[in-house]
């Protein structure tokens, strides 16, 4: 994630809210966008991909009796929102929200709008300084560490750049037993001349961007039991209607996905 963001340069999460055809953008958001659509034009379904990743894995937890949920990078309010997924099944689940755009922050009323049973918050921070968020009072009042966590990093460690096994290790430390990682990232093993070009466009407006092999986001899982299929493409991952897909859609998304429990 990036550091202090101003209004006045893109945001990964303003760019992902537009490809998902969001209006919460601004025109530095869409120019930025329009540049990496010309050499991705499959970002879109990349997009979508992540967000029904992100529905049919939030499902799986709470099948898995997960009812405690920490999502970092939350990204700009789409319908539906995790605390949504949840608690269709399981009122009472409990979910902590955290990213580090003021836009988010604006529109984080809609993120604290659940079930009566259950309890939504939103944090402002950014994950790669795991304590201000591992410490933040409002995650206390929330969520249990004691108790098992699915900790949701979706669409959010390409915006990482460095220092993420020590990131990774600060947060899988400090869940209990029990809880799960869940990661999609992205990925040059499909297109490499693609996700490269996008990568620089990302960078030369100031925004952090990297690409991840399929053995290091292997990696990112480290000490954790992979739950199957493993680290796949997104939309191989337990699909509810798994069709056959060509190895041009795989290039389209150019993400890994996977899903962890702690011992």
């Amino acid at each position: 994630m990036d550091g202090k963001i101003g209004l006045g340069q893109p945001h990964s999460s303003r760019m992902y809210d537009y490809f998902l055809g969001g209006k919460d953008n601004y025109e530095v958001d869409r120019q930025a966008a329009a540049e990496v659509l010309k050499v991705w034009p499959g970002i879109r379904t990349a997009a979508r991909a992540n967000r029904q990743f992100m529905q049919r894995s939030t499902r799986f937890l709470v099948d898995m009796g997960v009812r405690q949920f920490l999502d970092i990078g939350t990204g700009i309010p789409t319908e539906p929102n995790l605390h949504q997924i949840a608690q269709r099944g399981e009122p009472g689940a409990r979910v902590v929200y955290v990213d580090n755009d003021p836009l988010v922050l604006a529109h984080a009323r809609a993120l604290m709008t659940g079930s009566g049973l259950g309890a939504t918050t939103y944090i402002h921070g950014d994950v790669t300084e795991p304590k201000s968020i591992l410490q933040a009072p409002e995650l206390g009042e929330v969520l249990d560490l004691d108790e098992p966590v699915g900790l949701s990093m979706i669409a959010l460690l390409h915006f990482v750049d460095s220092g993420t096994e020590e990131i990774m290790s600060a947060f899988v430390d400090a869940l209990a037993p029990g809880s799960y990682l869940v990661i999609c990232t992205a990925t040059a093993d499909f297109d490499p001349e693609q996700v490269a070009t996008a990568r620089a466009i990302y960078r030369a407006r100031g925004i952090t961007a990297q690409e991840r092999t399929h053995d290091e986001v292997t990696g990112l899982f480290r000490g954790l039991d992979l739950v199957e299929p493993g680290v796949v493409p997104p939309h191989r991952w337990r699909a509810d209607q798994m069709t056959e897909v060509s190895p041009s859609y795989d290039a389209d998304v150019s993400c890994y996905a996977g899903v962890a429990r702690k011992p």
